[in-house]
């Protein structure tokens, strides 16, 4: 198996670096359901988009004074414009949670913690990644009430958030934890034009960015097996419409529904690769 180049690592690997050939929608036993709304609740604030900013890897929006890349991905300071010398190794240890153990929290404030635990449940069934309840110990993730749905990418160092609005479901859960172990939307992979059409002509103002390829963000990488339909880091065919019609269809034009039922084959052997 290729390493991957030096940017991705920086912000975690994702799902765009590590992927499977797998039966497209072929996901793990069912914990929710899914509609056309699961990704456009997936936005660390939904309906208000900030001010395009270029930052070292590509462009993302400012908006009530956080970073935000894709809608749902908060970055840091520092992975918005890093400074000094920067190795594979330094990445790699930064984006992925050591020895696969993600220390956590549950915000007491947060209602339907069983949208938590399930998710944590979920993720533990089918990957090596176990969720340990926090002590004291440094580096951890704490659910708590967000105004969306949204999480830092890949470990940050100290505490960081995974923000669940009431619209945020299990399946929404799954994904978020998906950006905290450092995995990116499916669709910014820089293949993905061998699988799927974009039609930025559909897409929402303002949006333009949750569709751009990693690599023309400034990401460098490589992809690996074939684009996954059925991932759950995917956006649907009509994510971020602006008028009914679809952003997203596969190559011979037919659509796509969104799936935020559980990890796919993908997914759960793209984990397995990181971690």
């Amino acid at each position: 198996m290729k390493k991957t180049n030096l940017s991705l690592l920086m912000l975690g690997v994702g799902m765009s670096v590590f992927t499977s050939c797998s039966k497209e929608q072929e996901t793990a036993v069912p914990t929710g359901s899914a509609s056309a709304q699961d990704a456009k609740v997936e936005e660390a604030y939904p309906g208000q988009t900030g001010t395009a900013l270029p930052g070292k890897f590509g462009v993302y929006q400012q908006i009530n004074g956080e970073n935000i890349l894709e809608g749902d991905i908060i970055l840091t300071a520092a992975q918005v414009n890093p400074t000094g010398p920067q190795t594979e190794s330094a990445g790699r240890n930064t984006g992925k949670w050591p020895s696969a153990v993600v220390y956590y929290t549950i915000d007491a404030a947060l209602p339907s913690q069983n949208r938590v635990t399930d998710a944590i449940t979920h993720w533990q069934t089918y990957t090596p990644v176990r969720f340990v309840k926090r002590t004291t110990q440094a580096n951890y993730v704490t659910f708590r009430v967000g105004s969306g749905c949204s999480s830092n990418i890949g470990m940050i160092g100290g505490r960081q958030y995974i923000n669940l609005a009431s619209g945020c479901s299990t399946g929404n859960t799954i994904h978020e934890i998906g950006h905290a172990l450092g995995l990116f939307h499916e669709q910014t992979r820089n293949d993905r034009d061998t699988y799927v059409n974009i039609l930025t002509q559909n897409i929402q103002a303002g949006y333009e960015n949750n569709f751009t390829k990693y690599g023309v963000s400034g990401y460098s990488g490589t992809d690996f097996g074939a684009l996954d339909f059925g991932s759950i880091m995917m956006y649907g065919s009509f994510s971020f419409s602006s008028n009914g019609q679809p952003t997203i269809t596969k190559k011979d034009g037919s659509t796509f529904n969104i799936q935020r039922n559980g990890l796919s084959a993908g997914d759960r052997a793209g984990i397995d690769v990181m971690y």
